[in-house]
């Protein structure tokens, strides 16, 4: 969770406000259940498992009624991952959600030591920071509270995170096949220059023994999908040349699998794309970022699932500091630099660069803005970043609005703001 993230933590009505605190672990989790005065009404560990949340909620609600709360506030120790699904249905039960920042904690806990560590103290702890967020700065920044997001935005996360998985298993499987069809075999490599050919996969996989592709016959290469006249000529003149290593009587067979998990892996993207594809008709967010030049259908819909909602981000640099388009200064003395911040969200700040390298071939205004900074002595990279940024503030200007995005036009607009109006 990102450390700029939007904070709301005085928002909620005045009245007896429940507080739990949960030290996630992966089996099991501490659980503390407190008063904002301080007070600690209960302590107790629950199951990672179905029996496990449900009494975990039966427990709160009698504390709920018992006390006459007004408010429940839940703090979780690793949001995601270990934490789901119970951070899910705490947000479905209407409660309000918060992570907490390790990174913050981490210094918390070296300025206010404990005695020990175990998973009850930490849990007694995390109690401690909603005791003292009205009064110790670094306690309220510890805290940070999680906005709710749409149910189709969760599922564009799930998807895109899937495919993201799919395609670096295929890109590593492909650069096996690679090397290992230089090794034994380097004139067949020869005839695509790249392993990972739709039609070149099809040929590797006609034969289980990768030697026998040397005596396919041209009628039975020329009705395999994809491979038309001029691949199959070229195929056939590697026939009349081709040779093998010693090993490939072995080793050839691990080829054909690969080439055949790699087709495996190519059907199950395209099958997530098409329901990424659907998902986007359906958010709201993903088709409002679609409009920015240069935002297609993977890039749109993994910021939508990875931003999820707009609301979670108090301005425009929280956002920008979540795509990791907002390097941080790290100068000293005559040296002048910058660092990418710790936190930041790999996954939407890849697809927030890859969009704004196709944004700045499609708007000349981009183009120009990119053009100045590399001018000015920017590497492309730094170039690039700080087209990402502007796009930031337009992405964020639109989902607070509700606007789409408008090509700017350079003759009317500032050329420093250039990309920054929607």
């Amino acid at each position: 969770m990102n450390p700029a993230m939007h904070v709301c933590l005085n928002t909620h009505s005045p009245g007896v406000q429940l507080n739990v605190a949960v030290d996630v672990g992966c089996i099991r989790h501490r659980v503390a259940v407190g008063l904002s005065e301080g007070k600690v009404l209960d302590e107790f560990d629950i199951a990672h498992d179905g029996p496990g949340l449900t009494a975990f909620f039966t427990r709160i609600e009698h504390h709920e009624r018992e006390h006459q709360a007004t408010s429940v506030a839940v703090a979780m120790e690793g949001f995601g991952g270990y934490a789901r699904p119970l951070d899910a249905r705490v947000l479905m039960h209407g409660w309000r959600l918060f992570n907490v920042n390790n990174l913050k904690l981490a210094r918390f806990k070296e300025i206010f030591p404990a005695p020990a560590k175990t998973d009850a103290i930490d849990a007694r702890r995390m109690l401690q920071l909603f005791q003292l967020q009205d009064r110790v700065p670094m306690a309220k920044a510890v805290l940070q509270e999680v906005a709710p997001i749409g149910e189709t935005e969760a599922k564009l996360k799930a998807l895109t995170r899937r495919r993201k998985q799919l395609v670096d298993d295929r890109m590593r499987l492909s650069r096996r096949l690679q090397a290992d069809l230089q090794a034994l075999c380097p004139g067949l490599l020869a005839v695509t220059g790249e392993a990972d050919n739709l039609w070149f996969l099809n040929f590797l996989t006609m034969r289980d023994d990768l030697t026998k592709l040397k005596n396919v016959r041209l009628s039975t290469l020329l009705a395999t999908t994809g491979i038309g006249k001029g691949y199959a000529a070229k195929i056939r003149q590697w026939q009349q040349e081709a040779t093998f290593s010693n090993s490939a009587t072995y080793l050839g067979a691990m080829i054909v699998t690969d080439a055949r998990q790699i087709l495996a892996l190519r059907k199950q993207i395209l099958a997530l794309e098409a329901q990424l594809e659907d998902l986007a008709g359906q958010s709201v967010m993903a088709r409002r970022i679609q409009t920015v030049p240069g935002f297609g259908l993977i890039c749109s819909t993994e910021l939508a699932g990875e931003i999820g909602s707009v609301e979670r981000f108090a301005k425009t640099d929280s956002l920008a500091m979540y795509l990791g388009v907002a390097p941080l200064d790290n100068s000293s003395g005559k040296y002048k630099g910058s660092k990418v911040p710790r936190q930041v969200n790999r996954r939407a700040r890849d697809a927030m660069m890859i969009a704004a390298v196709q944004h700045i071939r499609s708007v000349p205004a981009s183009k120009a803005y990119f053009d100045k900074k590399r001018a000015a002595g920017k590497t492309h990279q730094q170039a690039v970043r700080a087209v990402a940024r502007m796009l930031s503030k337009v992405l964020f200007s639109m989902l607070k609005h509700s606007e789409d995005y408008v090509i700017p036009d350079v003759s009317n607009t500032p050329e420093s703001n250039s990309v920054t109006v929607p």
